[in-house]
């Protein structure tokens, strides 16, 4: 229950320190957000607790393969904030586009053969 309460409390630092950090220089705070700190912390977390570098690579490779419908919210975001769509309505146009996105890239795999 500890290490539990302490993944989480380091994950949420992260968050927080890029949101702060953010208010600042947001050139900063994307450098720090760009950095893969969430798939690190995976990593760590992941190793931790079954000491299996086959796991890590295994989830390494995923998010290679998943970074491409991922981009689609970065530039969904930015273009629904620019045509003035209210932040919110931005935000849940950007997640839905991308889940979309990220549904279809799934079925373009599966022809292929890869499943997940």
């Amino acid at each position: 229950m500890i290490y539990l309460i302490i993944k989480t409390l380091i994950s949420a630092i992260v968050i927080v320190l890029v949101s702060e950090i953010a208010k600042r220089s947001t050139l900063m705070a994307g450098l720090i957000a760009s950095i893969p700190l969430t798939s690190f912390l995976a990593f760590i977390w992941l190793y931790w607790e079954t000491n299996n570098s086959q796991k890590v690579i295994d989830l390494s490779n995923s998010i290679v393969l998943m970074i491409i419908p991922s981009l689609v919210f970065f530039i969904i975001l930015p273009l629904a904030l620019k045509l003035n769509v209210p932040f919110v309505y931005s935000m849940l146009i950007s997640l839905f586009s991308t889940a979309f996105v990220y549904w279809l890239y799934v079925q373009f795999l599966q022809k292929f053969g890869i499943n997940f």
